[in-house]
C-alpha cells in the first residue's frame, strides 16, 4: 500500500512553476497589445494637443530644464516613431512632436512662449482678483490649472493673429517696394531706349538739315523776275 501511495503521490506531483510556451506566447501578445495601445494613445494625445503650445505637445510643465525636454522628446519619439507602429497618424504626430521640441530648444522661441504663458497667468489673476501671494495661486487646484491652460490658448491665438497681420503688412510693404523698384527700372529702360533711338536717328536728322540748307541756298541765288509796270 505504501508503494502504491508513493506512486500516486508521484503522479499527482505539482507541475513546474515555469510557464509553458502557450502561456509565454499569450503574455507576449498581451504586452504587444499594450504597447500598441500606448502608442495609439500617445499619438492621439499629441495630435489633439494645442499646436501653438510646445509644452502641451510634449506634455511638459512650463519652465522645465532643457535636459528634461531632451529626455522627454527621446522617449516619446521612440514610442511613436512611424517605423515602429502601423498607426497611419504616426507620421503627423511625429512631425508635430519634432516641431515642438525644436521650438523649446530655440531660446528666443521658448522665451516668447514663456512670456505668453506668464501673460495668461496675469490675465487670469486679474479676472479673478487674485495676487501672486493668494493661496489659490500658491497651491493651484485642478480647476484653476485648467483655466490657466485655456487662458494660455487665448493669448497664444491672439499673438498668432497679430504675428500674421504683421507678416501680411510686411509682405504688402515689400510688394509695394518691389513694384516701385520695378517701375524705376522700367523708367530707366525707357529713358535708355529713347536716348539710343535719338542717337540712331542723328545721321538722318543731320542729312535732312543739310538738304534743307542746300535747297535754301540755291533758291536765294536765283534772280527774281522783274515785274512790269503798268501805265
Amino acid at each position: 500500500m505504501a508503494s502504491e501511495e508513493n506512486g500516486t503521490n508521484a503522479m499527482a506531483a505539482p507541475a513546474s512553476d515555469k510557464p509553458d510556451k502557450e502561456e509565454l506566447a499569450a503574455l507576449s501578445a498581451l504586452e504587444k497589445e499594450e504597447k500598441e495601445f500606448n502608442k495609439d494613445a500617445e499619438i492621439d494625445r499629441i495630435l489633439k494637443a494645442f499646436k501653438l503650445d510646445a509644452y502641451a505637445v510634449l506634455d511638459l510643465q512650463p519652465g522645465v530644464p532643457e535636459s528634461e525636454i531632451k529626455i522627454c522628446y527621446r522617449k516619446k519619439s521612440l514610442l511613436i516613431h512611424p517605423d515602429k507602429t502601423s498607426n497611419p497618424s504616426a507620421p503627423a504626430a511625429f512631425d508635430k512632436l519634432k516641431k515642438a521640441q525644436t521650438e523649446l530648444m530655440d531660446e528666443k522661441a521658448r522665451a516668447r512662449l514663456d512670456e505668453a504663458i506668464a501673460d495668461a497667468r496675469m490675465l487670469l489673476m486679474r479676472e479673478r482678483k487674485l495676487t501672486v501671494d493668494s493661496p489659490e495661486m500658491r497651491d493651484m487646484d485642478e480647476e484653476l490649472k485648467v483655466a490657466w491652460r485655456r487662458k494660455t490658448v487665448e493669448v497664444l491665438i491672439d499673438n498668432e493673429h497679430r504675428r500674421r497681420k504683421q507678416v501680411k503688412a510686411q509682405m504688402q510693404e515689400e510688394g509695394r517696394e518691389q513694384k516701385k523698384q520695378e517701375e524705376e527700372v522700367e523708367a530707366r529702360k525707357r529713358k535708355r531706349d529713347h536716348e539710343v533711338a535719338w542717337e540712331n536717328s542723328r545721321e538722318g536728322r543731320i542729312g535732312s538739315w543739310r538738304e534743307f540748307t542746300t535747297k535754301k541756298a540755291s533758291g536765294e541765288g536765283k534772280k527774281k523776275k522783274k515785274m512790269k509796270v503798268l501805265g
